[in-house]
């Protein structure tokens, strides 16, 4: 049974400069390249990977790919994180997975190419630099 057209909204809160301030809950969350300004603030230089996980804080302190994030700093950077929670599963891996198709953070390998899902409309708010705030992702759309 196909799946239908979904609009989904995702609301970043961030930008977390330590892995362990992540919320445990379900989300999307957006690595990124950034300086620590002294007011408290961050520039956002560049967006490196899209993920999602039913605890972000335990798998973005695990990721496998954490060095690969890292390699894409330049001189005086750091890695902060913003997150959309909670999401349930299905609703999570869509979302991811239309956020990689549009955006192809350079980290990201999966969903870079083609979107297994039916039309999707992803809306986001909040903590959204360098990101599209609404944009719509069809299913094998090409580049």
């Amino acid at each position: 049974m196909p799946d239908a057209a979904k609009a989904i909204a995702l609301d970043f809160s961030g930008y977390f400069m330590k892995r362990k301030s992540l919320p445990d809950a379900s989300g999307v969350y957006c690595v990124y390249t950034c300086v620590d300004k002294d007011d408290k603030t961050v520039d956002i230089r560049k967006l490196v990977y899209i993920g999602e996980s039913d605890d972000v804080r335990a798998r973005v302190t695990n990721h496998e790919l954490f060095d690969a994030w890292k390699s894409q700093r330049a001189p005086a950077e750091v890695l902060c994180y913003s997150v959309a929670c909670p999401f349930p599963e299905s609703t999570r891996q869509r979302a991811e997975a239309a956020m990689i198709f549009h955006h192809k953070p350079p980290v990201n390998d999966e969903y870079t190419h083609s979107f297994p899902f039916d039309a999707t409309t992803i809306t986001v708010s909040g903590k959204t630099s360098k990101l599209t705030t609404t944009f719509t992702v069809k299913k094998d759309a090409a580049d």
